[in-house]
């Protein structure tokens, strides 16, 4: 079964710039993974402190993988304190 993820995650103020500095470089390296299948994180058009998300991977394990690399990222420091708003479900 495929794994997707699609939700937002809300960053305040004093982290914004280098979330912005940084995604970029997250989207890059997780488009590469094995097992990613769609990658998407965007700003919201009416609160810039709202970035979008919508994940899609082969499996559970290439989802769980991504998951262990992005703690151990520069992405993972940088977003740690990241209000993540996520709904995760397995389809066909």
């Amino acid at each position: 079964m495929k794994i997707r993820l699609h939700g937002y995650i809300t960053v305040a103020d004093e982290d914004l710039d280098r979330v912005r500095g940084a995604l970029a470089e997250h989207i890059r390296l997780t488009r590469q993974e094995v097992g990613c299948l769609r990658f998407e994180v965007d700003p919201d058009a009416a609160d810039p402190n709202r970035f979008n998300v919508y994940e899609e991977f082969i499996d559970r394990r290439a989802f769980e993988r991504h998951q262990v690399r992005v703690r151990n990222s520069a992405w993972g420091d940088v977003s740690a304190n990241a209000s993540r708003h996520y709904q995760i479900d397995e389809f066909e």
